[in-house]
């Protein structure tokens, strides 16, 4: 072992390893972008199938208006979630309605994930609870007494409860990350095209094409928007749930210009310019935030990665010379 580490220590050959080592983290580095599969196409087909079930849901809603709205995907949900979710009412317990908006903030809007949501909150405590209790009981107990065992048991169990909505919060936020990073260049698009003689579904259909290739989320929504600006009878819907679908405090704001554009007969392309430097000046506060934040958060890594290397490169010829002389 020690001839071996006295191989690599020489300096010719820690150079090599070092020059290897470099080499191949620049190729990693290089070739990930290239092997990373863009998933445009299959998010612009789903795309596709929710205008589809929008557009039928409409004409359905508008031929039979008696018998309310018709759920499409209904059928799609797994028996068996739905099954349990209605046997134990969960839809009423567990607050459908806001687990369904939440959903639609993370890009899931079929009915089927609704069901799946709730199944998993209502699933995960009680498996969670005899996991840890059957691995604390039979497996390692730590020492710890019966009481006690199962208390963290039932603390795992409330934790498990809780799961599903810590994942989806992180799916919310990492979706509205990427519309807030898209959206004032969407507005200047936006802005173009109706200033160029476009009219408003055409001026969505148009971005949601363009934009698809810098921030498919972003496309979705317009997407949607244009579905709904074609098959609602109110248009004021339509961008009410433009805001409502991203949750962004800058979406609704444009949202809202668009209806009070549309109601009082003020100029859209002026409205649009105002928000869209609004979105800018948004985008770069919080990135400006963000790099204020970085010296705090490299203390850390510097201390533990970039002190150790710098003195084994000052002190590491010294101490080889040392060696030898001994």
């Amino acid at each position: 072992m020690i001839e071996f580490l006295q191989i690599i220590l020489e300096p010719e050959i820690a150079m090599a390893i070092l020059v290897a080592v470099a080499v191949f983290a620049s190729i990693f580095t290089l070739t990930m972008p290239l092997l990373q599969g863009s998933n445009l196409q299959t998010r612009m087909k789903s795309l596709d199938k929710e205008r589809a079930a929008i557009r039928t849901k409409e004409r359905a809603r508008l031929f039979d208006e008696g018998e309310g709205r018709v759920h499409l995907r209904q059928k799609e949900s797994k028996a068996f979630m739905k099954r349990v979710v209605d046997s134990l009412n969960l839809q009423k317990l567990l607050d459908a309605e806001r687990a369904r908006e939440k959903l639609r903030m993370a890009g899931y809007r079929s009915q089927p994930a609704v069901i799946t949501f709730l199944f998993f909150r209502v699933i995960l405590p009680p498996v969670v609870f005899v996991v840890v209790l059957g691995y604390l009981w039979f497996v390692n107990d730590f020492g710890k007494p019966p009481m006690i065992r199962v208390i963290i048991s039932i603390g795992a169990a409330y934790a498990g409860f809780f799961f599903p909505n810590l994942i989806l919060t992180n799916k919310i936020q990492k979706r509205q990350t990427a519309l807030t990073r898209a959206f004032p260049d969407g507005l200047d698009l936006l802005l173009i095209c109706v200033e160029s003689g476009m009219s408003v579904e055409a001026a969505f259909r148009k971005v949601a094409h363009e934009i698809g290739t810098q921030s498919v989320e972003l496309a979705e929504e317009l997407s949607l928007t244009t579905a709904e600006l074609s098959y609602l009878q109110n248009r004021r819907e339509a961008f009410e749930n433009l805001g409502k679908r991203t949750g962004l405090q800058g979406v609704k704001a444009v949202a809202t210009a668009l209806i009070q554009a549309e109601k009082y007969g003020t100029p859209v392309g002026q409205a649009l310019r105002v928000m869209a430097q609004e979105n800018r000046d948004e985008r770069m506060a919080l990135a400006e935030k963000k790099a204020a934040g970085l010296p705090p958060k490299l203390t850390v890594p510097m201390i533990l990665f970039f002190l150790p290397v710098l003195f084994i490169v000052i002190l590491g010829p010294a101490a080889l010379r040392m060696m030898a002389v001994d």
